[in-house]
Order: structure tokens, then sequence, then C-alpha cells
């Protein structure tokens, strides 16, 4: 078989299943795709020909026998701590929580996942590893901080990545690379072994090329079936201001062309204390980061150290006053999934921006694409609920368009059935076009 790399996931696994495919086969042609294509876009600078070697001889058949399969730099492997893009073991070796989830699959660990340093940022700039790029264009962002699972699935490096989102790490890159970015909910798989273990806004996530493809990986990820079902006419509550007229015209315009292919009900909404959310959320985070050891912090980039100083100045006084806030905004959302099944909105409020400038520009004015990607993302952390990115459209600059939907906590099987119907509207156009030079 040739091109085998450019098989979805599920069409690995069901090829490895039926015989179709051989695993050895697989394996080794991914370690050749990577050579040739990780160049260009740095996403996997760190791979495991051994050690895979050794997972796929020891593997059960499961789902996803013999599939390689790139995990984010967060994760401790039983060969190697977590680094999370330093220059040192952050986590003692061992076999992490998502670790064991995807061994027991049957899956193969090929390679560590390129991230954005520390997971403290949104585009992919900062790392140990050099910047990620974006398949789309290599002189922009691929995403952070999960934006070397996004890069490699968009290039067709490899059909499946782990990733982590403590605001917005799987969606941001997902949406940038034009693939399937999926968070799941808070507290859903064991954490040990994951840098995110002392936060309580991060989960693990899946990156993907399509709805079947992030459901097979998440399904192994949680050990619990996520069974397909036919959704009908769901009920979408949009909250409109700042979320969809703050963005790029063209982004928006993306997002209302998808949801009007749907078919769905689609209802304006508002949020109780919406307004207030993403300062609770920053107070969280910030609060929560902690610091390194002296030797890792004296080597980071300005502004991971500036956000581990401000965590360490921040009174706690504005954590109580903003876990209040906290409390009433998961509240509000809760009632909210009372009357909507989802709620939507774009992924990112623009198009990836060049890894030399990493600004936006949206109506509202010039903006930092960290602080505009985190007023996206930051209300799935905030809350705990499952959220998702899927691929919608191309902007004018030939950059990818995601759009977001969230739902309740546990839920990620309503999430990955709107995405397949969202596919199944758009004629899957957007989910099964390559980037330049990458088809």
């Amino acid at each position: 078989m040739s091109h085998v790399q450019d098989l979805t996931l599920a069409q690995q696994a069901a090829a490895i299943a039926s015989g179709d495919l051989d695993v050895e086969e697989l394996l080794t042609g991914t370690f050749e795709r990577i050579a040739q294509r990780d160049p260009l876009i740095n996403s996997t600078p760190v791979i495991f020909e051994e050690q895979s070697r050794e997972m796929l001889a020891s593997a059960p058949r499961g789902p996803l026998y013999g599939v390689p399969i790139t995990i984010k730099d967060m994760f401790a492997l039983p060969w190697r701590g977590p680094r999370s893009a330093t220059s040192a073991e952050l986590f003692p070796a061992g076999a992490s929580g998502p670790f064991r989830r995807l061994r027991d699959a049957g899956a193969v660990i090929i390679g560590v996942a390129n991230q954005h340093e520390m997971g403290m940022g949104t585009t992919g700039a900062e790392s140990v590893y050099g910047a990620q790029h974006n398949p789309w264009n290599l002189e922009h962002c691929a995403g952070g901080s999960s934006g070397g699972s996004a890069a490699g699935v968009a290039a067709r490096l490899v059909a499946g990545s782990v990733g982590s989102d403590s605001g917005g790490s799987t969606r941001i890159p997902g949406a940038y690379c034009g693939v399937v970015g999926m968070k799941v909910t808070f507290g859903s798989l064991p954490y040990d072994g994951y840098f995110g273990v002392t936060t309580s806004l991060s989960a693990p996530g899946v990156l993907a090329r399509n709805g079947a493809d992030a459901r097979l990986l998440a399904e192994a990820l949680l050990d619990r079936a996520l069974p397909a079902q036919s959704l009908g006419a769901l009920r979408v509550g949009v909250v409109r201001d700042p979320y969809v007229e703050d963005c790029d015209p063209d982004v928006a315009a993306a997002f209302e062309r998808a949801l009007d292919a749907t078919g769905w009900e689609i209802v304006d909404i508002e949020i109780e204390h919406l307004d207030l959310a993403g300062a609770a959320f920053l107070s969280r985070l910030v609060s929560e980061i902690g610091r390194p050891s002296t030797p890792v912090f004296n080597r980071l980039s300005v502004a991971s150290k500036a956000l581990f100083l401000a965590g360490s100045l921040m009174p706690s006084t504005y954590v109580t006053r903003g876990d209040r806030v906290r409390g009433a905004v998961c509240s509000a959302v809760a009632r909210t999934f009372g009357e909507v099944d989802v709620i939507a909105w774009p992924s990112s409020p623009a198009p990836a921006p060049p890894l030399a400038n990493s600004w936006v520009c949206l109506p509202s004015g010039l903006a930092t694409a960290d602080m505009a990607n985190v007023r996206q993302a930051g209300l799935a952390n905030l809350t705990g609920v499952p959220g998702i990115s899927i691929p919608v459209g191309l902007h004018p600059t030939g950059l990818p368009i995601g759009l977001q939907l969230l739902a309740p906590w546990n839920h990620e099987a309503r999430l990955l059935d709107a995405a397949e119907q969202i596919e199944r509207a758009t004629g899957s156009e957007f989910v099964t076009l390559t980037p330049p030079n990458f088809g």
C-alpha cells in the first residue's frame, strides 16, 4: 500500500486490523515521512525509534494497535520525563496516565510533539527546540501550546497526536492548522505524570484530521466508548458580543456559513457574568503556574519569566475574588446548557499571525494573539467543560479557520457527533484539504 501515512487514523487502524497494512511498514514509513517533512515545520523534534519498536512488539491488539502517535512534551514516558519545551526534565520519567491509556489501546508513541515553552502561549513561537511552523504558511504560527501536535497532523506526519489544553492549547492550534482539536472534560482521566496536574484549568486533548479520528483517539484516552449518534436538529447557542462580532470579518463569515449549512436551530444567547470570565480565568491561571527551578527559570523567554513573576506577585485576594466569579460563571453555563445543546463561536478570532509579529487585527483594534485567543477559548477551561475546534474554511490569506463548540461535562460524544455533522454539511471539504507542499 502506497502513501500509508496519508491514511486517516481510522483508516490506518482498520487496515491494520484487516491485515491490509503491515505495522512495521507503517512505523518505518512514519519515520521516513518525519525525516522528509519535519525540517520545514519542526513539529516532532524528538523521536523514539528504539522505544517505539519495543512498544510495537508488546502492543495489545487494541483499537489503535500499531498506529503511530506523537505526544506533547508535557507527559511522562517510561523512558523520558516531560520538559515542556525547556532544557530540563520537569518531572521524572514514568508511565503517565495518558501514556498508559494509549499503550493499552495498542498505540505506538513515536516521538515528542513540540509545544510553546511551558505551555504558556498560543502561538508556538517559543520553545527550546525552536518555533513550530504552520504547514499552510511556514512563516506563520502553528498555534499553542500544542502547536507541534497540530502541525504534525496537518502535514501528514502522523494521523493523531495527544496534546493538552489550559487556555485553548488544543483548540487554537487545531484552528490555526486546519485539523480537529478537542479538549476533554477536566479530570476525566488520570493526571499522574502530567505537567498540568497541579492546575484546575488544564485537561489533555486530541488532535486529528477529522471527527471520526478524534473520536477514536479520545476513546482510547478516556478509556470509554463515545458512540456516534444521529443528533437531529441541535439547538445551538451563540454569544455574539464579542465572540463573533469582534472577529476578523472573514472568520465570522466562515463561522456563519458553516452553522447555516447544518440546518440547526441557532439562537442568540447571553451568559450571566461572562464579561468577568476572562479576569477570573487569568487570576486562576497565573496563580497556579508556580515557578520552576532557578536554572530552568533563567533560561526561559522573557514572556514566560514575566508570567511566572506575575504569579508570584498576585495578591491572594485576587484569586479568592476570581474564584467567586468562577463559581457564578459555572452556574450560569450549567443553566445555559439546560436551554441549548451546545455553545458555538469561532475558535480563534483571526487566522494564524506571522511568527515574526504575532498581533492580530480585530474590529476592536490590534490585539496580541494570546489575549485574543484566550478570550475565545478560556471559558471551557474556567468551567471544565469539553470543547472542540472543527475546520470550516480558508481565510483569503490561505490560512485555516476553525469553529468551536462547547458541551456539558462528559459530553465529548455530543461534540464529536456535531463535528461530524458539520463535516457532512460542508461536504468534508475542509477536513480533507491538505496544506501546500504537504499533499
